[in-house]
């Protein structure tokens, strides 16, 4: 009796689940007026450009089931659910089957929906995973193989289907990947255009996974001859027949790619690739498209110069450092080109040039002295100043095991020298210097704070040639960082987008960052007024370098790696950053040029576009006037900066560097060689 209870409790719960849930869902009916969804966009700030689509019409083409090959049907029910034509759109035996194996390897990787709850899903409902959508998909199951039969299924099925690259449907699929209607594709294409079935994103022709596709390709010939679709001599020839795509940029029209397909992989992620294809989003994206243009022309032409310096790739990247909103994005020179020299592989990191490789924020890359701002704003916050002097003198910072005699970028040792001239002169030595009483930890959590996160060991495995550029960093973040210094103190996350809209209008995200104090505004402020100083600059870099503005005053730093493996220019007003990368993906050296050459014009150019559709009114606000560590140089009694230290200060408690610091000998050294040699 009580099992009985228990039975018709069970009974009545599953009816009233069934009876609640399927309250308002979607007619079945509506496969039979092959209605076309509404597609995703993604569009500029202003909601005017479309930038790229997540499923437009024009890739989705209806094919009657008579004229789809039988061999592109055999594919399918071979592959994604075998007993088709024998069960009732639930597939008892694949679920306990996929069940089975899951334990077996102890992973949740198997499913066992049939073609029909594929269709379902694909169709009316999202990716959640919860009770309530897995119930609503068995109604709805149940209901469409009531109302039609199998034939008329699994056309419904070859045309709504997702092949990835906007394409739905076997007949708008086989266009796009061979250029050929479905009635003439071949079996190897056929069994590609089914393998993509399973994760369209992921298994790409165009993507990192093309080796993963081409083995799925097998199994889907393999599963046909299981079946008893083809024989084995002939699975066996199909399997070795080589496979031409269509180039990717034939196929969809993209605007700002690799800043598109860094949303694109986002919202698929948040969202789920079958709800954005269908839903009718609108996205507003933070890219101006105006100004992205424009730097797309930019890098193009100017990335042909750096050619001839055996710089092969640019990057580049615009910010809002009040909102962290994306302006532009350039993730290379140009997405659509060719990776060369000729049989170079991307993946294994061969290529000088790798066109869809975003180096903007997935390269990690040695920022050379675009780093030295970092320590120089660390020292200001232990009341340092612009006019502390220091000894740019050869010296050895290293021991006798293993020297460190770093090299100035003009090979020249000019004695004392100011903190502003040393860091506005991009000059080494004393840069080192600014580190090392900065302190290198202290120096590393600040550039932590302002959103670099690939500095993420002790400063004891980096050392003192940080300061030179000595840690992988990413351009995003850099430029990101940077933005601290123009909003002098205030950080926030960068974002790329700006807000989504429903098919209705309704808002369903927004951006709602916010800034957030994280330094004080008057180290910040010491720091811009050096960067922007063009007078301190010039001595080294001429009075109208790349880095000067004459109507506007900008901040701005280069760098470049010891070995010229990479070029920095980053600069900023107060309401927008620019940053410049220029180099080879495979890290490969450049002729000896820097980075004021070969990054410089690409960021002044980019600037000076900026600048016309975001001007800005007034200057950068002037540092406190104050008295900080600053050490008169007495010629006849010479003493390095440590010497000074290790006194009282009256002014307040500078670093007290002990009377047994390890560097005091080595810099007072460096000095009596200087006079020494100043004296032949």
């Amino acid at each position: 009796m009580f099992f009985l209870i228990v039975f018709f409790t069970l009974l009545l719960t599953g009816f009233f689940l069934f009876i609640y849930y399927g309250r308002d869902l979607p007619r079945p009916e509506k496969f039979t007026e092959k209605q076309l969804f509404q597609p995703t966009g993604i569009y500029d700030r202003t909601g005017e450009v479309l930038l790229y689509q997540i499923y437009g019409e024009e890739k989705r083409e209806w094919v009657d089931f008579e004229q789809i090959p039988e061999q592109m049907k055999q594919a399918v029910i071979s592959t994604e659910d075998s007993n088709f034509y024998n069960h009732f759109g639930i597939d008892i035996r694949g679920i306990a089957r996929a069940i089975l194996t899951d334990l077996r390897i102890r992973k949740p990787t198997h499913g066992g929906s049939t073609i029909t709850q594929q269709l379902i899903r694909s169709s009316f409902l999202s990716n959640e995973k919860t009770i309530e959508r897995k119930i609503k998909e068995i109604i709805l199951t149940f209901d469409i193989e009531r109302k039609f039969s199998k034939d008329q299924i699994l056309e419904f099925y070859l045309n709504q289907v997702p092949f990835g690259q906007n394409c739905y449907g076997v007949q708008s699929a086989s266009k796009a990947y061979f250029g050929k209607p479905i009635s003439e594709a071949s079996l190897p294409e056929i069994a590609i255009l089914t393998s993509l079935i399973q994760a369209p994103s992921y298994l790409s022709p165009y993507g990192e996974h093309l080796d993963e596709l081409l083995i799925r390709k097998d199994y889907v010939i393999d599963r046909m001859v299981k079946n008893d679709f083809i024989d084995e001599e002939g699975a066996n020839q199909f399997k070795e027949e080589k496979i031409t795509f269509t180039p990717k940029e034939d196929i969809n029209q993209v605007l700002a790619p690799h800043f598109v397909l860094e949303i694109k992989e986002y919202l698929i992620k948040n969202y789920g690739e079958n709800y954005l294809t269908r839903n009718g989003l609108k996205v507003y994206s933070t890219l101006d498209w105006e100004l992205q243009e424009s730097i797309e022309t930019i890098v193009k032409q100017k990335s042909e110069f750096n050619k001839a310096y055996n710089a092969n790739n640019t990057a580049l990247v615009a910010l809002d450092p009040w909102t962290g909103e994306i302006l532009a994005m350039v993730g290379s020179k140009g997405y659509f080109e060719e990776a060369y020299p000729e049989g170079c592989n991307s993946e294994k990191n061969e290529c000088l040039f790798s066109p869809q490789y975003n180096a903007a924020t997935q390269g990690e890359r040695q920022p050379g002295s675009a780093f030295k701002p970092f320590a120089y704003l660390t020292a200001f916050e232990k009341k340092f100043c612009p006019e502390t002097i220091l000894w740019n003198a050869e010296t050895n910072f290293g021991t006798k095991e293993q020297e460190y005699i770093p090299q100035n970028y003009n090979g020249k040792f000019t004695g004392p020298i100011t903190f502003r001239n040393a860091l506005a002169q991009s000059i080494n030595v004393p840069s080192i210097k600014v580190l090392y009483l900065a302190g290198g930890e202290e120096t590393l959590n600040n550039a932590r704070k302002m959103g670099i996160t690939t500095l993420n060991k002790p400063f004891s495995y980096y050392s003192l040639p940080l300061v030179l550029g000595g840690g992988e960093v990413k351009l995003m973040e850099m430029v990101s960082a940077y933005g601290v210094f123009a909003t002098e103190g205030y950080f926030i996350n960068s974002v790329n987008i700006l807000k989504i809209e429903d098919i209705k209008g309704n808002i369903i995200q927004e951006n709602k960052n916010q800034l957030r104090r994280i330094l004080d505004n008057q180290p910040c402020r010491l720091v811009n007024d050096i960067l922007s100083d063009n007078e301190a600059r010039a001595p080294l870099f001429g009075w109208n370098s790349n880095l000067y503005f004459k109507d506007y005053e900008v901040c701005a730093k280069t760098g470049t790696t010891q070995n010229y493996n990479d070029a920095w220019a980053i600069g900023y007003t107060p309401n927008i950053v620019i940053g410049v990368w220029v180099g080879n993906n495979n890290n490969a050296p450049m002729d000896k040029k820097p980075g004021v050459a070969l990054a410089g014009p690409i960021f002044h150019e980019s600037l000076e576009k900026a600048l016309e559709i975001y001007p800005y009114e007034g200057e950068f606000k002037k540092p406190d006037p104050y008295i900080g560590v600053h050490t008169e140089t007495d010629l006849e009694d010479p003493h390095s900066i440590l010497h000074y230290l290790k006194k009282e200060d009256p002014l307040g408690p500078p670093p007290q560097f002990p009377a047994d610091d390890p560097q005091y000998l080595k810099w007072e050294r460096g000095i009596e060689m200087y006079l020494e040699n100043s004296k032949k």
